[in-house]
């Protein structure tokens, strides 16, 4: 009767496994799309990931008054000091990765994107073992020189390749690396009770929006022609395209944040299970011209 029921426990645990490895999967592919889609639109994407980190920010504080209505127990707030000491490190490194991988998508393809950033394992693992969290093993090495060596077969002699966007997502996947190995190492410290991954959004968000607000002044405001003459039009486009972003991404961070498990096991399953080499059509809709080049503009509409 023991053994069955270890049994029963090993395949409901192997099967709840596998479900959230698939609802990884559906929400990492459809908000990979979906920022492609937006760019091709609404050439902002650091404005729309500030927006984006906002969302988050309002509906994980609502999500925590409602658990703490409900419970009537208080959420964990963290001091000045831990917050800025402890906090602030990873999320600068969330905030730039998922800067640099949303600007990425100006210039290149979503195949392109999707196999460039697979190299992120080789940069969580290195961190992994700079800072200790991982044993260096000749399956790990193996293993790493197998996913360099098929980026650099895929990216060589690309048609489609582009320079700058393939620098943004390197860039990206370089401190993605360091973002899951200080993750990991946040959600690890019991003292701090932040392993709830609502209470680790609710504290990253703020600080994630003050790291990009100097890139998203300088690129999409200062370099831009009349910077203070967003219409209406855009406003609520990008707004009503947020929100919906929040859905994927706020799921997406959820699932990634679960568990304090191992950074290289548990970012090495995605782009093992997942790249996907799908090519989404250009939509037709609001217009934000980049007067023939990559550099976003904003562009003056009329309002109703």
């Amino acid at each position: 009767m023991g053994r069955w029921a270890l049994d029963v426990a090993f395949v409901w645990k192997a099967v709840l496994t596998l479900g959230l490895v698939l609802l990884y999967y559906c929400f990492s592919i459809g908000i990979t799309f979906y920022n492609k889609w937006l760019t091709k639109s609404f050439h902002f994407p650091l404005f729309m990931t500030m927006l984006h980190l906002a969302v988050i920010f309002l509906f994980s504080a609502l999500s925590r008054a409602l658990v703490q209505c409900s419970s009537h127990r208080a959420r964990v707030v963290l001091s000045w000091a831990d917050y800025l000491r402890r906090v602030a490190p990873t999320a600068l490194a969330t905030a730039l990765d998922v800067g640099l991988s949303n600007w990425s998508f100006l210039y290149v393809t979503v195949s392109l994107y999707t196999m460039t950033k697979s190299s992120a394992v080789l940069f969580i693992l290195i961190f992994s073992l700079i800072f200790k969290l991982e044993e260096l093993r000749a399956a790990l090495v193996l293993v790493v020189l197998l996913i360099a060596g098929g980026l650099f077969m895929f990216t060589y002699k690309s048609t489609q390749f582009n320079v700058e966007g393939f620098a943004l997502v390197l860039g990206a996947s370089f401190i993605g690396g360091i973002r899951w190995t200080l993750t990991q190492m946040l959600l690890q410290k019991a003292e701090l009770g932040l392993q709830n991954p609502i209470d680790t959004m609710f504290h990253l968000q703020p600080l994630m929006f003050l790291g990009l607000f100097p890139l998203f002044a300088v690129f999409e405001v200062l370099l831009s022609p009349a910077p203070n003459k967003m219409s209406y039009d855009v406003r609520l486009f990008c707004l009503r395209g947020t929100v919906t972003q929040h859905f994927f991404g706020a799921s997406l961070q959820k699932s990634q944040n679960t568990r304090p498990t191992s950074s290289y096991h548990r970012c090495l399953l995605c782009p093992v299970l997942g790249p996907a080499s799908l090519c989404a059509n250009t939509p037709q809709g609001l217009s934000c011209g980049r007067d023939g080049s990559h550099s976003p503009r904003w562009t003056v509409l009329e309002g109703p």
